[in-house]
């Protein structure tokens, strides 16, 4: 099959086979003017003089049939949420591009939004949007779950307005880190992380809470038992600090630092174990407890949790005083009454 190169609405050079391009004329992407090229073309030339038949304001052709009720232009057929493209720039304080075409809608963590463009509106809502007949009492209580979780009770829809092209709004990482993206479809239309871990969704992505049925995760659990639970089939974006690794399990069993995890398969099991004998608890500096995770599926993991990183900022600030690097080091603090 043919392969065609088209300058985007940012002149940026993209490439696409000869079957991508009459939906994205449909759609306003490439329009009349849109410089294409392919292989043996001496230079680029607009689109409209290249392949002329395709701006024949469907002379001919057959219209498509009516959406199906309750849905709209911003996801296929057989695909509940938006189907949306990304692009993730930056090295260990990220953004995430997210590229709009008309009417599709992204969802965000309060305050993550970095920029956009014209034509995309936002506006904040009690809810996901993903439960479209969910009355005030509903909302109301995913509010209250998304309180327990200590994030904003409020999400961020971003919607593009316009006709045609596409649009573009960036999200940003809170904290220097990596952003993940999780194509929820190929995950298994689930996934849980630590509660602070969501960063934006394609729209009809679930936002929801999972406690952890052990108690004792829940009192050692370091993160706290409450975990974020995003469901769906679109893309979904979580940030983690640091460095981030993907381990699949297979059967194996996998014990790690509480706050160093970021996201797991629902399938796998985690629990809370000793971290040792006594003397390597309270004297190792690792913690009283361990995340234990057994089973078949996917873990993500975060070398610097916000929590270690906060943790040193505010050692550090204690420590600093009137001589910092004093070799007097924390009796100089005290002598000098801090």
């Amino acid at each position: 099959m043919q392969t065609w190169h088209y300058a985007d609405q940012q002149n940026r050079p993209k490439q696409i086979l000869e079957e991508e391009l009459v939906p994205l004329v449909n759609s306003g992407e490439i329009e009349p003017g849109t410089k294409l090229w392919t292989e043996g073309m001496a230079e680029w030339l607009p689109a409209a003089e290249v392949l002329p038949p395709l701006f024949q304001n469907g002379v001919g052709a057959t219209p498509p049939p009516p959406l199906p009720a309750g849905r709209s232009a911003g996801h296929p057929i057989g695909q509940e949420c938006h189907e949306i493209d990304y692009e993730i720039m930056g090295g260990d304080m990220q953004i995430v591009e997210i590229e709009l075409d008309p009417r599709e809608t992204v969802i965000a963590e309060a305050g993550a939004m970095n920029y956009l463009e014209e034509e995309i509106s936002f506006e904040a809502k009690m809810g996901d949007g993903s439960e479209a007949n969910q009355g005030m009492m509903g909302k109301l209580l995913s509010a209250g779950k998304r309180a327990l979780t200590g994030e904003s009770i409020f999400i961020t829809h971003f919607t593009h307005n316009g006709t045609t092209g596409k649009r573009r709004v960036a999200f940003a990482a809170p904290y220097p880190g990596k952003i993940i993206p999780i194509n929820m479809a190929e995950f298994g239309g689930e996934i849980l992380c630590q509660k602070d871990a969501f960063l934006c969704a394609a729209y009809g992505t679930k936002v929801s809470i999972a406690f952890n049925k052990k108690i004792g995760t829940g009192f050692f659990g370091g993160e706290g038992f409450i975990l974020q639970k995003l469901t769906g089939d679109g893309m979904a974006f979580i940030h983690a600090g640091g460095h981030v690794i993907k381990k699949e399990l297979k059967g194996e069993t996998l014990r790690l630092d509480t706050g160093c995890l970021v996201g797991f398969s629902p399938s796998i099991d985690y629990s809370i174990e000793r971290a040792g004998s006594l003397k390597s608890m309270f004297f190792g500096g690792e913690g009283l407890f361990l995340a234990t995770l057994r089973g078949h599926g996917t873990v993500y993991i975060q070398s610097l949790p916000f929590s270690r990183m906060a943790d040193r900022i505010l050692a550090a600030r204690g420590a600093s005083g009137k001589g910092e690097g004093s070799v007097l080091g924390g009796i100089g603090n005290l002598l000098d009454g801090d």
